[in-house]
């Protein structure tokens, strides 16, 4: 997340960088140690423990600092050093070995990897260190955090800040365009975003929105998490096939492209537009009028002093349910205690401080711009944020907001279903209930063999 005062990249967009490098080293994981019901250390006792994190920039590095020093001030006796700028395969090659050095308590940006951290034993399942500490999950994390923290029952991880995406809007244009006020449902958004389009030749003046796939922040999972899908049913098997909701989420997008000038147009214009981490974001220079996207943006569209009002609102909802509309997508950092740590007492008590402790969560998110990732800190009037940020906090805190279930084998099914939306949408696949059928039947695969 990122306010005003800061335009870094977001943790959001590093974690993707992780993913592919820890998907092969997870999941031959077999970590050995005590279970969290074994742990014996006395966490009263003087000791060190390791904490090992991905945060690299100075504002992010001092806010680690920061929370550190709390934690300290709080339990003395229990010292934490700090190994910051850690990828995810660094941190799983460190959890399988083990030693003096190796972390007690991790973080990763990497959520879709949860499945393979729970699965595989890296992590130890944190449910007995919370009901021992009297803490419910249930109600100390919003619904989604909670959501991607577990696996099959093992909540092996907790939520350490997050990140909502919702919708950002050139207030200036929508104001020439004679639109209102942002748009609530998806048939709403297709009329505005048309109307904000402006064709100049074969190309646009301004586009109202950019809905390819390979646009930024435009993919399948988080289109898909406004139509609330369900992936997988009970017995673990996938439902895309088979659920309304991704079909309609797939039937959006395609009718969005098409409706505002073709795939090829679109990509045309798309190569020519800014990067997303540069100040020449296509939203930033006002040749994109709506943009999709997470809560680092403000900052950073902020800082580019665009020459228009930025407008921030939830992302729009289906119209058949559109008593839902504040839902968004949510994701995160997660935090874990190793399973071959000795001293997983004393790391219980850090963790449960870092992400349980209102002033200490709330204190973080002012440092480092993030969502908070408690109920008790999304309403904390300790907060500091621009006024358009509370768009994200009901984001976050909203119980109809969704993430994408953990799995096995990590986001390999998300790459599945993010591959054939790139296929449906370039008319590579004109089928799209056979496509989507044959993206089921390839997901089922790749999660049997992961077992």
């Amino acid at each position: 997340m990122r306010t005003a005062i800061s335009s870094a990249i977001p943790s959001s967009a590093r974690k993707a960088a992780f993913a592919l490098t820890v998907s092969a080293v997870l999941v031959t994981t077999a970590c050995t140690g005590q279970s969290s019901s074994g742990a014996d250390d006395d966490a009263s006792k003087e000791t060190t423990i390791n904490f090992w994190h991905a945060w690299s920039a100075d504002s992010e590095v001092a806010g680690v600092k920061a929370l550190v020093a709390g934690f300290e001030k709080a339990h003395p006796n229990i010292h934490v050093n700090v190994v910051g700028n850690m990828t995810d395969d660094k941190i799983n090659q460190a959890l399988r070995t083990g030693g003096d050095k190796a972390p007690d308590v991790i973080s990763s940006f990497t959520t879709n990897n949860v499945g393979k951290f729970c699965s595989s034993g890296a992590l130890v399942d944190l449910n007995p260190f919370f009901k021992k500490s009297g803490i419910d999950p249930d109600t100390t994390f919003p619904a989604a955090m909670n959501q991607y923290t577990q696996f099959d029952g093992d909540r092996c991880a907790a939520p350490l800040l997050g990140d909502a995406y919702g919708l950002y809007y050139n207030k200036t244009a929508f104001e020439k365009a004679g639109i209102t006020s942002p748009p609530k449902t998806w048939s709403e958004f297709e009329t505005d975003a048309k109307k904000l389009t402006i064709t100049q030749g074969s190309t646009y003046k301004q586009l109202g929105f950019m809905p390819n796939y390979h646009g930024w922040e435009t993919t399948t999972e988080h289109y898909m998490g406004q139509f609330s899908p369900t992936y997988f049913d009970k017995s673990g098997k996938s439902t895309i096939a088979t659920d309304p909701a991704v079909t309609a989420a797939f039937t959006l997008q395609k009718k969005l492209v098409d409706g505002l000038g073709g795939y090829q147009k679109l990509e045309k214009y798309r190569a020519g537009l800014g990067d997303e981490w540069g100040p020449k974001h296509p939203f930033q220079t006002g040749q994109v009028a709506m943009q999709l996207d997470g809560e680092w943006r403000l900052g950073m569209a902020v800082d580019a002093k665009p020459g228009f009002d930025i407008g921030v609102a939830p992302l729009p909802v289906p119209d058949d349910q559109a008593d839902q509309y504040g839902k968004g997508y949510i994701t995160g950092t997660i935090a874990g205690i190793a399973a071959n740590s000795t001293k997983q007492n004393a790391a219980w008590e850090f963790l449960k401080y870092i992400t349980t402790d209102t002033d200490a969560v709330v204190g973080f998110s002012n440092a480092i711009h993030n969502v908070p990732s408690t109920l008790a800190a999304l309403k904390s009037p300790k907060l500091k944020y621009d006024p358009r940020f509370k768009t994200f906090l009901d984001i976050a805190a909203n119980p109809n907001s969704t993430t994408a279930p953990s799995s096995i084998n990590g986001g390999v099914y998300l790459t599945t279903v993010q591959d054939l939306g790139y296929a449906y949408e370039s008319g590579k696949v004109t089928d799209l209930k056979k496509g989507l059928a044959d993206a089921a039947r390839q997901i089922d695969t790749d999660i049997a063999q992961a077992k």
